[in-house]
């Protein structure tokens, strides 16, 4: 029996919230200041030594706004939803591992633990659309559950590809697995619509729909504003970084490069963190240089293309292991 308050996985809990926080608001910097590279101009550089202070300063503008509630809203619903999105962003880290022995759980099965979080963001997505009581606030909800549902489907059979080679469910094993030749050689195909899939997932450039300005405003959160928003825009950017950690873990080989002696085992975060700053960039690039698809693109190129394509490797890899009885 466990107890009920464990001081050392509180301690260790709160470390790991404050990194992921930490990140993702230096995510938004990054991501200002690459956009503006890539458009050639300045991007935030006065609050702080080259703007290094801009996301402090911008989530204190946040915390310091005015909450409205909208007159016909739902008031629980609708203080609930954005807290329902940015508590289940953060819940998933619990058993992302970042080096050896270095994960906050490492569950045998971690992949369906993220799996089945991932997959209740939607609940607070489709009650912020409807208990705002809001044409384009609904839209913009009901866009993201169709998507998010229906990429969830191609990135399921992905993940299965990964399990079927690594034989098991557990994030550490999956790096472990990968001492010899990361998985995004065999797996070059499914790497490849991966990368594709977790835009959709996110719904980030060049699939961003739920939230596209000339139609729907601002989408889901239209109605939101100081920090009932500033919980949505962290629990995205949030969800975009365990995206970008699950690429590494499944395909790059998490901290795995070349072998390390023992002194130097505390490279092994800087050397995961470095591989995840890659996937950054591809979120950052793609809203930069892509432009956005048509829903009815967005819906044909999950449904007809990623589904049969992933479900059909699927069949032909566990076919193949267990011809060759590998």
């Amino acid at each position: 029996m466990y107890p009920l308050f464990n001081l050392t996985i509180i301690i260790q809990s709160l470390i790991l919230i404050i990194t992921v926080l930490i990140g993702v608001a230096y995510f938004t910097l990054a991501e200002r200041k690459i956009l503006s590279s890539i458009q050639r101009r300045k991007g935030p550089n006065v609050v702080g030594f080259l703007g290094l202070l801009q996301p402090l300063a911008d989530g204190l503008k946040l915390f310091l706004k005015e909450t409205i509630i909208p007159s016909s809203a739902d008031t629980f619903l609708f203080l609930i939803a954005p807290l329902i999105t940015f508590v289940l962003s953060l819940v998933a880290w619990g058993v992302v591992p970042l080096g050896p022995s270095m994960v906050l759980s490492d569950l045998p099965a971690g992949i369906l633990y993220i799996f089945m979080v991932s997959s209740l963001e939607v609940y607070g997505v489709i009650l912020a659309g409807w208990s705002s009581n809001s044409r384009y606030a609904f839209l913009g909800s009901l866009r993201t559950v169709a998507q998010m549902i229906s990429y969830e489907i191609s990135i399921g059979f992905i993940i299965i590809s990964v399990v079927l080679v690594s034989n098991s469910l557990n994030l550490t094993t999956i790096i472990e697995a990968q001492t010899s030749i990361w998985y995004c050689i065999p797996l070059l195909p499914m790497f490849l619509m991966f990368i594709v899939s977790m835009l959709a997932e996110t719904n980030r450039h060049p699939f961003d729909l739920p939230e596209a300005e000339s139609e729907l405003v601002s989408g889901y959160n239209v109605e939101y504003s100081g920090m009932s928003f500033a919980l949505f825009f962290l629990g995205e950017y949030a969800s975009m970084l365990l995206m970008s950690t699950l690429a590494v873990i499944f395909f790059l080989g998490g901290w795995n490069i070349v072998p390390l002696p023992y002194f130097l085992t505390f490279l092994y975060p800087f050397i995961f963190g470095f591989k995840t700053m890659f996937f950054v960039f591809i979120f950052i690039w793609a809203r930069a240089a892509l432009p956005r698809y048509r829903y009815d693109q967005l819906m044909r190129l999950g449904w007809k293309i990623f589904c049969p394509f992933t479900l059909a490797w699927t069949i032909f890899l566990s076919s193949y292991i267990v011809f060759f009885n590998i």
